[in-house]
């Protein structure tokens, strides 16, 4: 691996970071009015709004009050909620397990299903399974997927009664327990970034079968299954690995929905409540977190599709 690469892509994600920092810390300063009177309330008192500026630094320079953020985001301190008093961060790690399990999930289910049916199509092209998979792969771009976990609830949970329609069951209380709890949302949430893999995949197994290596190794008397691993998967996974970097934050983004549908108390529960109850320092460290999220997985795809192709690797 080209470490020059290395080093720029970090610097890169480093750069993203202290932009998203910028952003969200001037969220507050661009409200209209006085933040600390909209986080009080109408009925609050002139002391009750002195108190909240003052915890909030408002009453200090802009200048200064982001640089004493940012260095407190540096140390891992993002303050404290204004209605609960409970440092950020601490709030952040209780409520992240729960969504980080759903979307890693989802990104698991989604690769395994999306990549397996994609492979499927652009080896039986033109046939009848190509056809349906192609069809299943439009459709599933196409519905929501707060529909996808309300149907699935309805169908195997209040129906069929095979999996558990709501709660969240943690890993250390058993695997079975915690991916009986976990499948419903996270099939919901993964199908549509499935489908787009699908899709992808398809193409570009179609495209490595029509090269000139693929026919001198099948005329060698090489079988399906060694050119399907040697050759087409390596090959087609470049451009697969760049749409599941992309797809990573709407997978986060799309937590927030699901975690409503069946009532799994994690990040987007948090974000919620904060954009409700007007808690700003709690709804910038919810934005940070998933930037850092975001970037980190964005890093670890740029390193992998740098590792698949050897160009990249040499530049």
């Amino acid at each position: 691996m080209n470490a020059r690469m290395v080093i720029r892509r970090v610097g890169g994600g480093l750069l993203v970071l202290w932009l998203v920092s910028l952003l969200t810390f001037l969220m507050v300063q661009l409200i209209p009015g006085d933040p600390a009177e909209v986080i009080a309330g109408e009925n609050a008192t002139v002391a009750d709004v002195d108190r909240i500026r003052e915890q909030l630094g408002l009453n200090r320079p802009v200048v200064e009050q982001y640089v004493s953020w940012l260095g407190g985001v540096l140390r891992g301190d993002l303050g404290e909620s204004v209605f609960t008093g409970r440092p950020v961060t601490t709030s952040i790690v209780d409520a992240a397990p729960p969504t980080l399990a759903l979307a890693l999930t989802a990104i698991v289910l989604a690769v395994v299903i999306g990549v397996g049916a994609g492979v499927l199509a652009g080896l039986r092209q033109g046939t009848w399974l190509d056809r349906l998979i192609s069809t299943v792969a439009t459709l599933g771009i196409a519905m929501p997927s707060f529909w996808v976990a309300m149907l699935l609830v309805s169908v195997f949970s209040l129906s069929l009664k095979w999996l558990p329609a709501t709660t969240y069951v943690p890993l250390e209380n058993g695997f079975g327990p915690w991916l009986s709890h976990i499948l419903i949302p996270a099939l919901a949430l993964g199908l549509a970034t499935a489908a787009e893999l699908a899709r992808h995949t398809r193409g570009c197994v179609a495209d490595v079968l029509t090269r000139p290596y693929i026919r001198t190794a099948r005329s060698r008397g090489s079988s399906t299954t060694r050119l399907v691993r040697r050759h087409v998967l390596r090959n087609a996974a470049i451009p697969v690995v760049t749409v599941l970097g992309l797809q990573t934050s709407r997978l986060l983004g799309g937590t927030i929905v699901i975690e409503a549908v069946v009532g799994i108390s994690g990040l987007g529960s948090l974000a919620v409540n904060s954009v409700l109850q007007r808690d700003y320092p709690v709804i910038q460290g919810y934005v940070l977190f998933c930037a850092v999220v975001v970037v980190v997985i964005n890093l670890v795809v740029d390193l992998a599709y740098g590792w698949i192709n050897p160009k990249v690797r040499a530049s």
